[in-house]
């Protein structure tokens, strides 16, 4: 009886994987997605550029130096880690359609989402608590 079962799992064993129809599909998914971020991260550190040189433009009303460059320098910095972690994930998802494991993550989304959530409140916050000094504000005739 033991001799009958050798064949089958040998069978079992050498059988290659069926090949995926949408491999090719996937894998130009995967990499418009990590596209996608790396344009949002290009946005993210171009923004936080022009929160830093606003501040240059439009000077507060007292002499201390303000807060906006911590604004700037946190979406730069997020945008930077955007590119990191999207070039890691796009790896991690490539690895997985070729090995036909692929199961999709939602972490990274909840964790983007906060980080966007947070950072729209600091502009917010830094937009109606920086006084502007009334010279520098420019009207349209």
């Amino acid at each position: 009886m033991p001799i009958k079962l050798m064949p089958k799992i040998s069978q079992s064993i050498e059988k290659p994987k069926p090949h995926n129809p949408n491999r090719v599909r996937d894998h130009l998914a995967n990499e418009r997605t990590y596209l996608a971020w790396m344009r949002t991260a290009i946005a993210m550190i171009g923004f936080g550029v022009v929160i830093v040189r606003l501040r240059v433009f439009h000077p507060p009303l007292s002499r201390q130096p303000g807060d906006g460059w911590k604004l700037g320098l946190t979406f730069s910095l997020v945008g930077l880690l955007t590119v990191l972690f999207t070039t890691i994930h796009y790896f991690l998802v490539r690895r997985d359609i070729d090995e036909d494991t692929y199961e999709p993550a939602d972490r990274w989304v909840t964790i983007f989402s906060i980080a966007i959530a947070i950072l729209a409140t600091g502009v917010i916050y830094y937009v109606f608590t920086s006084p502007l000094n009334p010279n520098s504000i420019v009207v349209a005739d």
